[in-house]
């Protein structure tokens, strides 16, 4: 993704921020701050004079409580503690995991925390589709179902802490009117033709969903945004980054998420192929579940629908959009087999 021009006063307003926070963990001179990605958070790059280097993330206001946040860290831990690759969380001089800074113009408060730096290269780009070729696809994906198979065990066996709260990535949370991304249906982008065909691919996700459950074997903890971006390579290992969507969901949403931005290329095949066989390694996927990959691909299509309507005035929401509009088509074509009629009532929020 472009990086927004240091002129930017929000950018200005959250290397303030960062600053700010970097006191609650005793960081208040000789280092050095860098912006390296802004999307739902601000993460900066800080160097301490000692060469120390950590990731600070100024949190997108207003997306998840201090309890959900909390949360994530709890387990970002745990899954470290269980053999699980991820950064280290960093607590405050105070022993949080958690800071808040509060900016009196506008008058708002941030929530912050640090991790420690991981050193890699991201397996590829979701917004840019840039993938490696084949046999470093095969590598990759074979590594990365290891490692969702092996946070799905932890999930399924780990005692969630007293208090711990995160969303969920269920049927209302993906598309009903509370949905936590917004919904597609209020994508001013679509045509009326266009909606149409979508809410009967909603109707199709809802029946499936439904008919799927939840039960343990197929629903848990995850991880909830295995894109490429997310997954580092340090050339011994691939470190899972990013639970700022983790949550309650299905263990295909999973696989759905890892695979969508090979849709329609030739490293598609390899990619599921290879994810499949490393899951499969540490946990069982029966093919009666895979056979349903096609439904929560289409659901993937249908919520970053509702991303881009909620951040369409980011740059990566104008450039997912063709590919996403274009696949999310291909899906419902493929897949939505009975009457829209079957839409349930209050999935969809009307604009017309």
């Amino acid at each position: 993704m472009t990086m927004e021009q240091p002129d930017n006063p929000q950018l200005t307003l959250l290397e303030s921020v960062a600053r700010q926070a970097l006191t609650h963990w005793g960081i208040e001179n000789a280092y050095t701050i860098e912006l390296v990605k802004h999307r739902e958070n601000a993460v900066y790059a800080v160097t301490r004079a000692d060469g120390m280097k950590t990731a600070m993330r100024v949190h997108r206001l207003g997306y998840h409580s201090d309890a959900a946040l909390r949360s994530e860290l709890q387990w970002i831990g745990a899954l470290r503690d269980g053999g699980v690759t991820t950064p280290e969380v960093i607590p405050t001089v105070d022993g949080d995991l958690l800071a808040r800074v509060r900016i009196d113009e506008p008058c708002e408060e941030y929530q912050c925390d640090l991790l420690s730096w991981v050193d890699g290269v991201p397996l590829g780009s979701a917004e840019e589709r840039s993938f490696s070729g084949d046999e470093a696809v095969r590598r990759t994906y074979l590594a990365t179902g290891r490692l969702a198979a092996r946070i799905h065990n932890h999930s399924a066996a780990w005692t969630l802490p007293t208090g711990f709260e995160r969303h969920s990535w269920d049927a209302d949370g993906c598309l009903g009117p509370g949905a936590l991304w917004g919904l597609y249906g209020d994508l001013e982008d679509l045509t009326p033709e266009q909606l149409a065909r979508f809410d009967e691919g909603a109707a199709h996700c809802l029946r499936v969903l439904e008919a799927f459950g939840k039960a343990s074997d197929r629903y848990g903890l995850i991880h909830s945004d295995f894109v490429p971006d997310n997954l580092l390579d340090t050339g011994t290992d691939i470190v899972v980054l990013d639970f700022d969507d983790c949550g309650f969901g299905w263990h295909l949403w999973e696989i759905a998420t890892a695979v969508f931005w090979h849709l329609g290329g030739e490293s598609y095949s390899v990619a599921l192929g290879s994810f499949v066989e490393g899951y499969r390694e540490h946990r069982p996927l029966p093919d009666e579940h895979l056979a349903l990959l096609p439904t929560f691909l289409l659901l993937r299509g249908l919520v970053y629908l509702g991303w881009i309507h909620t951040r369409r005035e980011t740059e990566t929401a104008e450039q997912i959009l063709p590919f996403v509009l274009e696949e999310t088509t291909r899906l419902c074509d493929e897949l939505a087999t009975e009457s829209p009629s079957a839409t349930r009532e209050g999935v969809v929020r009307r604009r017309r």
